[in-house]
């Protein structure tokens, strides 16, 4: 059996003229009679991947092996070298030279020391409605022409390997179906691999998904069940989606507060029976100012965050300002957490109530574990937007204890925001998530921190949850909340 297996891969693509862009920890293994399909988001760096694949990267660390003998490729970045020689030639052309200007024909036709199927070749022509356009020059095709001709060329070379990136941009309906017929046609001899953004372009004859983030193929699924590949679609749902947070109910909302600062503790400390969790900690937290708090099991993560919403004791005997309240000076525990949105494994755990989906959200208004209060329009509206926002809005009269584990996570992260809260604390949000809700879950909070609407404290130990738009690093090391002056 044919194989392509990249071993722990870092590459670089790019020239002088271009910022490189970097593969990492790339471990992957195409074989024979496997139909592969790359999801993720613009940017995400699934072309980048393709390419190390194909060998067509810088490696710098790892290994890579092949034992396919014949790849082809069709993408945007060869289109774009396609047409850049035909302009280099057409400039030679202007200035008298002596080159002449390439027919689609030669390009199709032209002999080389591979395999080619004049049959397939034919019925590509014939699909496409090409006929016409061989005795063209190639500067004359429009996009999608231009597309029609690298997968002629492509597959009738015969290869044994193919990358088809995009394949259907700029191809007409009708096109777009032939294309679809004849790679069904091929699949029992072609191995192909597919990089599409639109889920409605996935062939229904791929047996492997593999999904791509900041460079890396974060996840692989082979012959993934309805569930696994749902929990995928939602995940690309969310990452595709314009996020535009729905507005708070300015009827049911926290007071402004005058105060850049959110939350300080000086020399905070806690004890149990006569052990320390930890002390001598110090920690100011302003507003948009976003914060990763980290620390291995019983270091005194969630500990510390009690101490923030009152719901330790010991936050009498601390020095803490919240939210505008020196603790200890009258104020009720309502009063602080009307500004905060929370939501914690343990939480999670509490949360058994059988109300719908589109109520657990709205119960985010009224900080409570069900509803039991009439919601206005208003608040039902907001709730639905962010159903929408998560790809749920089917499951709107669902109720919460039929949905999967990682759709309920997803509605409590939802309810936690409804009503912007002036901080959101995210309690391991990742803790019992398969990979891809664990992804779902960090990409909502990533857009969630870009949506600068709520200060957000994320709470974990593992250092490669990384988020976009976190700068600022707790670390709970030692017993002792130590600021960082670096990434995790």
């Amino acid at each position: 059996m044919k194989s392509i297996k990249l071993n722990n891969v870092t590459a670089s693509l790019g020239s002088q003229e271009q910022e490189s862009f970097f593969v990492s920890r790339l471990n992957w293994q195409v074989e024979s009679n496997q139909h592969w399909v790359l999801l993720g988001g613009n940017g995400a760096g699934k072309s980048a991947i393709t390419a190390t694949l194909l060998d067509q990267a810088n490696i710098i660390s790892g290994t890579r092996s092949c034992d396919f003998k014949r790849t082809e490729i069709v993408s945007s970045d060869l289109q774009k070298q396609l047409i850049t020689a035909e302009l280099l030639i057409d400039q030679d052309d202007i200035t008298d030279g002596k080159t002449p200007a390439t027919l689609v024909s030669e390009l199709i036709f032209q002999q080389s020391n591979r395999p080619f199927d004049p049959q397939l070749c034919q019925q590509l022509i014939n699909g496409f409605s090409f006929e016409h356009l061989l005795n063209q020059r190639l500067r004359s095709l429009s996009t999608g022409e231009t597309r029609k001709l690298m997968l002629i060329k492509a597959l009738s070379n015969c290869p044994d390997l193919i990358v088809l990136d995009e394949p259907f941009d700029g191809l007409d309906v009708d096109s777009c179906e032939q294309l679809n017929v004849i790679l069904t046609q091929l699949k029992s001899s072609i191995t192909m691999i597919f990089v599409v953004n639109r889920l409605d372009e996935i062939p229904p004859f791929i047996t492997h998904y593999g999904y791509v983030k900041h460079g890396e193929l974060q996840q692989q699924l082979a012959n993934p069940d309805n569930k696994q590949r749902d929990d995928l679609f939602k995940l690309l749902h969310l990452q595709h989606t314009d996020l535009t947070i729905p507005s708070k109910d300015t009827t049911h909302a926290a007071p402004e507060l005058s105060e850049n600062v959110l939350v300080r503790l000086q020399d905070a400390q806690v004890s149990y029976s006569g052990k320390t969790v930890f002390k001598q900690l110090n920690w100011t937290i302003n507003t948009q100012q976003h914060w990763q708090l980290s620390g291995q099991n019983g270091s005194g993560k969630t500990c510390l965050l009690n101490l923030i919403t009152g719901d330790n004791p010991q936050c009498y005997n601390n020095d803490i300002f919240v939210f505008g309240y020196q603790r200890g000076n009258g104020e009720s525990i309502w009063q602080i957490k009307q500004h905060i949105g929370y939501i914690s494994n343990a939480f999670h755990m509490d949360y058994r109530v059988s109300i719908s989906a589109l109520n657990t959200i709205v119960s985010g208004f009224y900080d409570s574990i069900g509803l039991y209060q009439s919601a206005s329009q208003t608040q039902l509206d907001i709730a639905a937007q962010w159903l929408a926002l998560l790809g749920l809005s089917e499951f709107k009269n669902t109720p919460f204890t039929q949905l999967s584990f990682g759709d309920q996570r997803m509605l409590l992260i939802a309810r936690a925001m409804v009503k912007h809260p002036t901080l959101l604390i995210l309690d391991e949000p990742c803790l019992g998530l398969d990979e891809a809700n664990r992804q779902r879950v960090l990409l909502l909070i990533e857009k969630i921190c870009a949506a600068g609407t709520s200060t957000v404290i994320y709470v974990n130990h593992h250092a490669q949850d990384k988020i976009a738009g976190i700068e600022h690093y707790l670390d709970m090391a030692d017993f002792r909340g130590v600021e960082k002056g670096a990434r995790l």
